[in-house]
C-alpha cells in the first residue's frame, strides 16, 4: 500500500512538472494477490520442508463497515468517501441531450465522438451553483477509467491506507457593459475576476479537513464597487467534519467552520454563484445524507466580504433552521423547510425599516418530471417582528415545463409565475414585505439584476435549445409588477432601488428579455455571453432620478470564461 502511494505522488510530481495535459498516466500498479497468482519463483532448497507448527497464528479478523479495507487489503475502503448529497435541481431546469455526440468543441474539432456524457463532476456550464465540496471524482477509482489526463491525478490520492487527499479549483473571468447601470442613470463597464483554490482531506470516513480560498478583484469600475465584487485573499470554505454516529446505515456528520449554504431550490439560501465573492457563512451544522432523505440542521452567521481585511462573520446577525429533502425516485425532489434569520443591525432606506427583525420561514418545494413534462412549486410563510412590528408575508410560485428530447435542438421550454408579498405601508404597521433571505436572484429574477424577490410579481417564459450538445442556447422573458405600488421596487441584495409611498406611480416595472449563450470548450473550460434589456414601465419612468437623461431602459452585456480542474 505504501509502494503504491510512493507511485501515485510520483505520477503526480511528473504532472505538475512536464508533459501535455493530454499525456496518458503510467499504467497502475496491480499488488500482488496469492489467491489469484502463482508465488515468485524462487531456487527450492534441497533440505525437508519443516512440518508446519502445532498452533498457526489466528486469522485476521474480516473488515467491519467502521474500518472498512480497499482492494489491496488492509486499508480503508474510500468508494463512499466523500459521501456527497445528490446536487438539488434549480428552478426553470433544462433537460440536456444525451446520447452519442460531441460533449464539448474540443471532441467535436478531434472528432471524438462519445456515446453519452462524459464521468464528470462538474457541470458544463461557466456558472458552478453547487460547491466544490459536494463533487465526487470517485469515478476514477474505476480501472476501466483511468485518469485521461495529469489534473485528474491530484484527485483521490491515497495517503498511506487511510487517508484520501483532494485537490482542485479554478477561476473565471468578466466583462461587463451596462447601461443605466444600478437603474441610477450612469453606464458602468467593469471587468471581474475570481481564482479559487481547495484541498480536502479524509480519514477514513470519520473527519474531513476542507480548506477552499478566494481572491477576487474588479477594475474600471465607473461606479462604486459592490461589496460582493472584490475580497482579497482568504478563507470561502474552513471546516472540519466529524461522523457522529450512523442512522439507518448512513453518518451523521457534525461541520463546524466556514461553509458556503446551499438548500434546495436556491430560491432563499444561495452561494450566489453570480458574485465574484460567492456567498458563505460560519457556525455549526449537522448533515445526513441518504438514499431518499437528506437532512440538514445549522445555526450560521452570514460572513461580509471585505477587501481591506479578512473577512468574518457578521455577530449581528444569525441563521438557523432545519431542512429535510425527500426524493422518492431520481429528479423528484419535495423540500420542507423552517428557517430562522435574525439581525440586529439597524438598517433605514428612504424610511423603510430594513433591520432589526427577527423572521421564521415556514415553506416547501416540490419539483420533477415525468414522461417529458416538468413541474416545479414552491410557497413560503414568513412570520416574526421587525422593528416592534409583527411580520405577516409570504411567497410563491409555480412553473410547468415540456421537454421534447427527439426534436431538434432538444428544446426545453418553461412557464412560470413568482409572487413576492408587499406592504400597504412599509413605514409603519404590520409588515407585508417578504424577505428574500439569502437568495440566488440572479437566476431566478432576470440577467439584469434589477429586481429581488420581495414585493413583485414575476410572469417568465424560459426556452433552452441545444444546436449541439456542446453549446447550450437560453432565452427568457419576464413581465415585473410591484405585488403593491405603495411599496418599493427592490433590488437582488434586497434593498430599495426606487420607491413612491404615494402609489401614483404605478405597479408596471417593465419587460426583460435575456439571452445567454454557453459554450462548453473542453471538459474544463467554458465560454459564456449574455445579453439583457429591461423595457421600463411606468413605474420606473415616473421614479427616474431628478435630471436623468433619456430613456429609463436598462441593459447589460457580459461576456465570461470560465476554468475548473
Amino acid at each position: 500500500m505504501f509502494r503504491s502511494s510512493r507511485l501515485r505522488w510520483a505520477t503526480v510530481a511528473a504532472a505538475l512538472t512536464a508533459g501535455p495535459a493530454f499525456a496518458q498516466p503510467p499504467a497502475p500498479v496491480v499488488p500482488y494477490n496469492p489467491a489469484a497468482q502463482a508465488p515468485p519463483t524462487a531456487a527450492v532448497p534441497a533440505a525437508p520442508v519443516p512440518a508446519l507448527p502445532a498452533a498457526l497464528p489466528p486469522a485476521a479478523a474480516p473488515c467491519d463497515t467502521l474500518t472498512g479495507c480497499d482492494a489491496g487489503g488492509g486499508g480503508f475502503d474510500f468508494k463512499n468517501v466523500p459521501v456527497v448529497r445528490p446536487y438539488p435541481r434549480l428552478g426553470m431546469f433544462p433537460v440536456p441531450p444525451t446520447g452519442p455526440g460531441y460533449y464539448s468543441l474540443l471532441d467535436a474539432v478531434r472528432g471524438n465522438c462519445r456515446q453519452g456524457p462524459p464521468a464528470y463532476p462538474y457541470p458544463r456550464s461557466a456558472l458552478m451553483p453547487q460547491s466544490f465540496f459536494d463533487t465526487s471524482f470517485a469515478y476514477l477509482d474505476n480501472p476501466s477509467d483511468a485518469p485521461p489526463d495529469r489534473l485528474d491525478s491530484l484527485k483521490r490520492m491515497h495517503l498511506g491506507d487511510d487517508f484520501l487527499l483532494s485537490v482542485g479549483g479554478g477561476g473565471w473571468s468578466r466583462l461587463h457593459n451596462e447601461y443605466n447601470s444600478r437603474l441610477g442613470a450612469v453606464d458602468n463597464n467593469y471587468y471581474l475576476a475570481r481564482s479559487r483554490l481547495y484541498a480536502d482531506l479524509w480519514y477514513q470516513d470519520r473527519a474531513r479537513v476542507y480548506v477552499e480560498g478566494i481572491y477576487s478583484y474588479t477594475q474600471w469600475q465607473d461606479l462604486a464597487p459592490l461589496p460582493i465584487d472584490r475580497t482579497g485573499p482568504d478563507f470561502l470554505n474552513l471546516f472540519v467534519d466529524l461522523k457522529l454516529f450512523d442512522y439507518a446505515g448512513k453518518g451523521v456528520y457534525a461541520r463546524a467552520g466556514r461553509q458556503e449554504l446551499l438548500l434546495g431550490s436556491q430560491r432563499l439560501v444561495s452561494p450566489l454563484e453570480w458574485a465574484n465573492t460567492r456567498r458563505t457563512f460560519q457556525g455549526v451544522s449537522v448533515l445526513r445524507t441518504g438514499e431518499k432523505w437528506d437532512a440538514t440542521a445549522f445555526w450560521l452567521q452570514p460572513v461580509i466580504p471585505n477587501s481591506q481585511k479578512l473577512d468574518w462573520a457578521d455577530v449581528q446577525q444569525h441563521f438557523a433552521g432545519g431542512w429535510l429533502t425527500y426524493r422518492p425516485k431520481p429528479g423528484t425532489t419535495v423540500d420542507f423547510y423552517d428557517l430562522v434569520y435574525v439581525n440586529d443591525n439597524t438598517v433605514v432606506q428612504r424610511g423603510i425599516q430594513r433591520g432589526n427583525f427577527a423572521l421564521n420561514t415556514l415553506g416547501g418545494r416540490f419539483a420533477g418530471d415525468n414522461d417529458g413534462w416538468l413541474w416545479d412549486g414552491e410557497a413560503a410563510l414568513q412570520l416574526g417582528r421587525q422593528a416592534g412590528a409583527d411580520v405577516v408575508a409570504g411567497m410563491a410560485t409555480a412553473g410547468v415545463g415540456r421537454t421534447f428530447q427527439r426534436a431538434p435542438w432538444t428544446p426545453t421550454v418553461w412557464q412560470y409565475i413568482d409572487y413576492a408579498s408587499g406592504d400597504n405601508n412599509p413605514r409603519g404597521g404590520t409588515v407585508h414585505t417578504f424577505n428574500q433571505l439569502f437568495a440566488f436572484g440572479h437566476y431566478y429574477m432576470g440577467w439584469a439584476d434589477l429586481v429581488g424577490r420581495q414585493n413583485v410579481v414575476d410572469l417568465n417564459t424560459h426556452a433552452y435549445l441545444y444546436p449541439a450538445k456542446w453549446l447550450t442556447l437560453n432565452f427568457q422573458y419576464h413581465r415585473f409588477w410591484l405585488a403593491n405600488a405603495t411599496d418599493a421596487l427592490y433590488n437582488p441584495a434586497g434593498n430599495v432601488s426606487r420607491f413612491d409611498p404615494t402609489g401614483l406611480s404605478g405597479r408596471d416595472v417593465g419587460n426583460e428579455v435575456d439571452a445567454i449563450a454557453n459554450i462548453h470548450l473542453t471538459k474544463r473550460a467554458n465560454l459564456m455571453v449574455g445579453y439583457s434589456y429591461l423595457f421600463a414601465g411606468s413605474f420606473l419612468r415616473n421614479t427616474a432620478p431628478a435630471g436623468q437623461v433619456g430613456t429609463s431602459d436598462a441593459s447589460t452585456f457580459f461576456a465570461m470564461y470560465a476554468f475548473r480542474w
